[in-house]
């Protein structure tokens, strides 16, 4: 029996969030990504409460006039930079399923250029 793409990710996605959880000092950062866009949000997993999120539908960041892997990388750069008003220096990355390649990783290193250590 084949696994379709979503019950794969899924399934990876659990065998992730087993290992990976975030608290109030080390937030988890997850990333979901649709077709078109990119979102990625601070999660204090003890709480169940979000500290803060970014998207690239955001109105502070134009994706118009670049690809989604640059527009990935600067998603990244805006939660690094709400993390960091929030008092944020040190996450956990939660890739949620998806491979660390192209857009997720973008989004990571631009997190990491904001200031953001994992």
């Amino acid at each position: 029996m084949a696994l379709s793409k979503q019950e794969r990710r899924e399934r990876i996605r659990f065998r992730i969030r087993k290992t990976v959880s975030g608290t109030e000092q080390r937030p988890r950062l997850a990333v979901f990504r649709s077709n078109k866009e990119i979102y990625a949000q601070l999660i204090d997993d003890v709480s169940g409460k979000t500290i803060t999120a970014a998207s690239s539908r955001d109105k502070g960041i134009d994706v118009s006039k670049v690809n989604k892997s640059e527009a990935a990388k600067m998603v990244g750069k805006a939660i690094a930079e709400k993390a960091v008003k929030a008092g944020v220096e040190a996450v956990t990355f939660d890739r949620g399923g998806y491979l660390y390649h192209g857009r997720v990783k973008s989004l990571a290193e631009g997190a990491r250029e904001g200031g953001l250590k994992f």
